[in-house]
This record gives structure tokens, sequence and C-alpha cells, in this order.
């Protein structure tokens, strides 16, 4: 009877320390989630220094992932196989909805100081249209369905001057990236389409096109900027690591955002206009997965 409890009470201890161990082995991993607002090599060879700088001050092994599209990101967060995901606004409102996420860090860039962004509608200028009110019966391309600056707020603020986004196009199509969108309009595949400005800051930096070929029909407000954001159940000790780790990171570049200025410290309510900018859609979070 003693040698079966003092048995037990080994089994009992190694089998605590096996969990122990197989939890303190799931923290040496840092998995970073990477929405594709460029193509999945792009956006890792532009975050790449950031991800370098957060494997650094970590001690942890950080993996970036690039899903196909936004969903698959917030997929990938919600079966546990990312620990932290860059997304955007209204992504992450998803995924706060459906995969337990939880925004933490906003990039500030260099450039203007902010921690916003806009969504603006392009469109040629040699071949228009020339207004709002000129798409109708054109061609247009949005991002993702899950995209906010190419997508949910172009919607609704097209909506709000008077133009249905749903009947008023000829054709409609989801490109997958802003990069993939602005080339669409600069080679004549759409007549117009939604986009990021600093999106198109940054192809027309990069040489991509001509910001002379180019006029915006239509732009929205200031958008709370794209978020990171962690599984709520990661656990504590690594949450105040990575979260010390970002606000530390300066002066390296950061994808389309361009040079950061750090990283400050940002919440889920910080989101909720975009979640009302869902609800004037009569967009359902929790139907959009």
């Amino acid at each position: 009877m003693k040698l079966n409890r003092r048995n037990l009470l080994i089994a009992t201890s190694l089998g605590a320390w096996l969990c122990a161990s197989a939890a303190q082995a799931q923290t040496q991993e840092l998995r970073v989630g990477l929405i594709p607002s460029e193509d999945a090599q792009a956006m890792i060879r532009a975050s790449q220094q950031v991800m370098d700088q957060l494997a650094a001050k970590t001690g942890m092994k950080v993996t970036p992932f690039v899903a196909t599209d936004y969903n698959g990101v917030i997929e990938a967060m919600r079966a546990g196989r990312l620990d932290i995901a860059y997304l955007g606004p209204f992504s992450y409102a998803l995924a706060s909805d459906v995969a337990g996420a939880e925004a933490f860090a906003v990039a500030v860039t260099r450039k203007t100081g902010k921690s916003s962004y806009h969504s603006m509608v392009i469109a040629r200028k040699d071949k228009g249209p020339h207004s709002v009110a000129q798409m109708k019966g054109r061609t247009f391309a949005f991002v993702d369905p899950s995209s906010t600056s190419g997508h949910l707020f172009p919607k609704a603020g097209l909506a709000a001057e008077g133009f249905d986004t749903d009947k008023g196009f000829s054709r409609v199509i989801f490109s997958g990236s802003h990069d993939a969108s602005i080339m669409a309009v600069a080679n004549h595949k759409v007549d117009a389409a939604a986009v990021a400005d600093r999106i198109f800051d940054s192809a027309v930096s990069k040489g991509l096109v001509k910001a002379d070929d180019f006029q915006v029909l239509w732009r929205s407000q200031p958008i709370p900027e794209s978020p990171m954001a962690w599984r709520k159940n990661l656990d504590s000790a690594t949450k105040q690591k990575v979260a010390a780790a970002m606000a530390d990171i300066k002066g390296l570049p950061w994808g389309d955002q361009g040079m950061l200025d750090g990283f400050a410290p940002t919440n889920d309510q910080a989101y909720d206009v975009v979640r009302q900018t869902a609800k004037i859609l009569k967009l359902d979070l929790g139907k959009m997965k």
C-alpha cells in the first residue's frame, strides 16, 4: 500500500513536471500572424527587422505567418496556432469576437506621429471616373471582405454619399491585397478601387505607380491604426514579455507603415468605431466567419 502511494506521488509529481515543461516549451516560440496587405513574402520582408528585435528582446523564437487572406489569420488564431497577430481594425473586430483576440499595442509612425490612417477610393486620371457619381456602371475592386480601409469604411462612406456599392457597379472583385487593387487600377483591370492611403503612398515611394496618374474620389475620416493583438488565453508572463518588447522597438521599418516611432499601448475599446461602422452596414460580426 505504501509502495503504491509512493508510486502515485511520484507519478503525480512527474505528471505535473511534464505539464509544466510542456507549457514552458510552448512559450519558447512566439507565432506571429500578419494580414496580407501585400503579398506574403513582401509582408515577411517588410516586418523582418521588427520580428528580429522581438526575438532578441523576448529571448523567444519568433515565427511569422502570412495567410492567403485576412480570415486565414483569424482562423489560425482561433485554432490556437498563433500567439499574437498584426490585424486590420475590422479583421481585429472579427478576431476579438470569434477568436479571443485582444488588442494591446498599435504602431506610431515617425512620418505622421499618429496611430491612425485613411481609406480612399482611387481612379486613373486619364480614364476616370472623376467623381463618386460617375462610378455608376463601372468596375471596382475591394481588397477583402474583412478589410477595414479596403471594404468596410469605403462601403459605409460611399453609402453615406448615396452610392449603393451592391448595385451601382457593373462588376466588383476582391483583389486580396491593397497592392493588388492599386495595380488593378493602374493596369486598367478595374476603373476604381478602395485602398489604404499609406499603402498607396508606399506603392508610389517604391516606384510601382506614379501618383500623378491617379485621383482620389473619396477619403475617409481617420481610422484607428491596425493593432497587434494576442490570444486572451496566452499566458500572462509571455504577454508581459511581448508588451515590454514591443514598447521598446523603435526606429525600424514596419510593413507599409514606414519607419516606426514606437508601439503605443491600445485596448479593445479603441476599435468600437469600427464595430459601429459595421453596425451601420448591418454586418453581424459573429456571422462573418
